[in-house]
């Protein structure tokens, strides 16, 4: 019995001390990416329109890369969001004779919810991982400390357009996501023959949204943008790897990545009820 006992205080032991660790390195994590991100706005900052020849047409490239080219893949799950989950609620809504709450429910999944996560997750898993094996690489080959020799700042030149890039685009593809997916909704209820005109649908989404769900999109969808690039550009270059190491990095930028992301999307949801 005894032995049990100690076996089981031993057991709990380890479980507790699991727990500190891992407690202590996420925030030891945290701390160097929050310095790391001061570091990157401190550049912004005091080096906005230096070297603009160069810096303009990687943040064009950024945005190109990062938005223009995930139109196809955006519209796509917009339209399947939207035949999914809007075209299912309409339908049972108007079943149960509810459509008066189509609006709301539009507003609370899409708007608010699904629309800025899917378009941040998306950017991530297209577009963020491979930023990290990129910087990654660059930085096991020594090329960022060759940046660095020739005078160049590696935060101004890798890291600025691709946090200005991530957040620019983030913003618009979340839009256009939301867009897409309440106009195939319609479609969908179009197709099933629910009664219900374009009018009175929009009519209600419009009734449903107020200047608050505008502004807290806009501040939702870049703070995914700004907390996503910063955490693939810390793992790509702000600590020494070697090429074996990339793979592990751009494992730990997507685990930090959803987790931050995740946080950040709990924090809006406590504006939204309190607003």
């Amino acid at each position: 019995m005894l032995l049990l006992n100690d076996r089981r205080q031993s057991w709990f032991g380890a479980f507790v001390s699991f727990l500190g660790l891992s407690w202590l390195q996420w925030m030891e994590t945290v701390r160097r990416i929050g310095a790391f991100t001061l570091i990157t706005l401190g550049v912004v900052v005091t080096k906005w329109g230096v070297a603009g020849r160069v810096i303009r047409p990687e943040i064009r490239e950024q945005i190109t890369r990062c938005g223009l080219r995930l139109f196809p893949t955006v519209a796509f799950l917009g339209f399947a969001l939207g035949f999914v989950i809007i075209g299912q609620t309409v339908a049972l809504l108007s079943k149960v004779g509810a459509t008066n709450l189509s609006g709301v429910l539009m507003v609370t999944v899409v708007v608010r919810e699904l629309g800025p996560l899917t378009a941040a997750l998306l950017v991530l898993g297209r577009v963020g991982t491979a930023a990290v094996i990129e910087l990654g690489t660059a930085r096991a080959l020594g090329e960022v400390e060759a940046l660095e020799a020739l005078g160049i700042d590696p935060i101004h030149y890798l890291v600025v357009p691709r946090f200005l890039g991530l957040t620019v685009s983030i913003f618009c593809l979340a839009v256009y996501l939301i867009l897409v997916a309440l106009a195939s909704g319609w479609i969908f209820g179009f197709l099933q023959d629910l009664p219900m005109k374009p009018s009175e649908y929009f009519g209600q989404i419009a009734a449903a949204l107020r200047w608050e769900d505008f502004l807290l999109l806009t501040l939702k969808t870049l703070a995914y943008g700004s907390l996503l690039s910063l955490v693939v550009c810390y793992h790509g270059l702000a600590q020494p790897l070697r090429l074996e190491e990339v793979s592990r990095a751009t494992a730990r930028t997507v685990a930090q990545s959803v987790v931050g992301c995740v946080f950040v999307d709990g924090l809006f949801i406590v504006l939204y009820l309190l607003l």
